[in-house]
């Protein structure tokens, strides 16, 4: 018998942590975070990470996994949660996830096999020095000589994706696959997959108060207690909304207006497209939480239709 998953997905700010937390009390839950930038420690704030009292003694899984100094895989994520679904299903809970990370979502519901992943890591090491000394455009241009399909869809600033394409291009002689296509879904869950949205000012607006709460809640300081502790700027955990500007700001490349505008106007970028991904799925159920008039009349539908889903199978 296919395990269930019920999987909420959607843009930042959205409401996903919220809506999670009520349908898993009401539903005999426990969420597992489905979202890149949780799982570092220490990184609090800038990361949203629901407090204790947030969470409302909803148990939170793949939040707070590693150092903001070690490296975390998409592999990785899928072989945790994969692990705690199998843990919840035995102890008869029903696992949530949650969160906005595309990939650790695709991870999970499509059938996507990470043991035989390929690496080259001297050829991973000259491009990041090449990127360092002429610029990310430079080594997008490579990756634009050899797939232009895979240039088209990664951002050229994006330079991990950029430089894994080129990876794994020299590696097999293939071009790098987009997951969204020529994938078979996963026959070990049998899964509901909720995508939450809202009237795009609504959202906007949102995402706008959220970066005002994070300075007020103390992003910089928490930006300066991490490079304090002696973590570099460098790292990839670093290169996440809201710690890259925070950054650039102690090290006066420009003011704190000018930084908190960046970072809202980033984040509403980074909303688009996540939608944009998750607007892919077929089989997704959209809700529009801006038509209703409390969280739980949004929990009591996704409920009935979730219920009605497996009582269809």
């Amino acid at each position: 018998m296919k395990k269930r998953l019920l999987i909420i997905a959607g843009p930042t700010a959205v409401g996903k942590t919220d809506t999670a937390i009520i349908l898993a009390n009401k539903l005999n839950g426990e969420i597992i975070s489905a979202d890149s930038m949780q799982i570092y420690k220490h990184m609090d704030i800038g990361t949203a990470k629901p407090t204790l009292e947030e969470r409302k003694g909803v148990p939170h899984h793949l939040i707070d996994v590693v150092k903001p100094d070690e490296s975390f895989s998409v592999a990785e994520f899928q072989k945790i949660a994969k692990c705690t679904i199998d843990e919840l299903v035995l102890n008869g809970k029903l696992p949530i996830i949650a969160g906005g990370t595309g990939l650790y979502i695709n991870s999970l519901i499509y059938d996507m096999d990470f043991t035989q992943s390929v690496s080259n890591w001297q050829l991973r090491e000259q491009l990041q020095k090449e990127a360092n000394e002429m610029g990310n455009e430079f080594v997008y241009n490579k990756l634009k000589d050899i797939d232009l399909n895979a240039a088209n869809r990664i951002h050229p600033n994006n330079l991990k994706k950029v430089i894994r394409a080129i990876e794994v291009y020299y590696e097999t002689g293939d071009k790098i696959g987009d997951f969204s296509k020529d994938i078979n879904q996963n026959d070990e869950y049998e899964f509901f997959l909720v995508g939450l949205i809202r009237d795009r000012e609504e959202l906007y607006n949102r995402i706008n108060m959220r970066v005002d709460n994070m300075i007020e809640q103390g992003l910089i300081e928490e930006v300066k207690k991490l490079l304090d502790l002696g973590y570099s700027k460098e790292l990839v955990s670093f290169k996440g909304l809201g710690y890259k500007e925070i950054i650039r700001y102690l090290e006066e490349e420009y003011d704190l207006d000018e930084a908190v505008n960046i970072l809202k106007r980033d984040t509403r970028r980074y909303a688009k497209r996540q939608l944009t991904w998750f607007r892919r799925y077929s089989d997704i159920n959209w809700y529009n939480i801006s038509n209703y008039s409390s969280s739980e009349k949004l929990a009591e539908d996704i409920i009935k239709d979730f219920e009605g889903h497996f009582s269809l199978l």
